[in-house]
């Protein structure tokens, strides 16, 4: 399983390159990536992320399962804390013998990972961490439980 959790921003260079040196020789015949990038908008100094990772592992697992019938790979890289604008706190990758199960996979993978990780963000201004509400998706079965 290749999910890997940063304090910080990522260093996006330095793992697309080791990802790629350590795949490029397992006859994949696409390694296609997204990069999320924090957008400077709405006054934020950046954004700063709190995960819940034994949820995230388990979701993340079952999407490798869901790649791995189709001979795809799954890789993914998360910051924790805080990211300032215009650096990365998200990538992700999927490697696949054809390039079209690449690119289908990766946009269901990143949908559901906007819709369901387990990953609540915050806004950063003036040194203040701020839920972003508006910009955040219930995950299914939370909530509160009632006797």
């Amino acid at each position: 399983m290749s999910l890997e959790l940063y304090e910080g921003s990522l260093k996006v260079e330095d793992i697309l390159s080791r990802w790629y040196q350590k795949y490029k020789d397992k006859n994949y015949g696409a390694f296609i990536n997204f990069v999320g990038i924090v957008r400077d908008e709405n006054g934020i100094d950046g954004l700063s992320f709190d995960i819940y990772e034994p949820i995230l592992n388990e979701w993340f697992y079952l999407w490798q399962q869901k790649a791995q019938k189709e001979g795809a790979y799954l890789l993914m890289a998360h910051s924790k804390g805080d990211v300032l604008n215009h650096t990365s706190s998200y990538i992700s990758a999927v490697l696949s013998p054809q390039r079209k199960v690449s690119l289908r996979l990766i946009n269901e993978f990143v949908e559901d990972f906007k819709a369901n990780a387990p990953i609540w963000k915050y806004d950063l201004i003036d040194g203040k961490r701020i839920y972003a509400k508006d910009r955040s998706m219930a995950i299914k079965g939370s909530g509160l439980l009632y006797s």
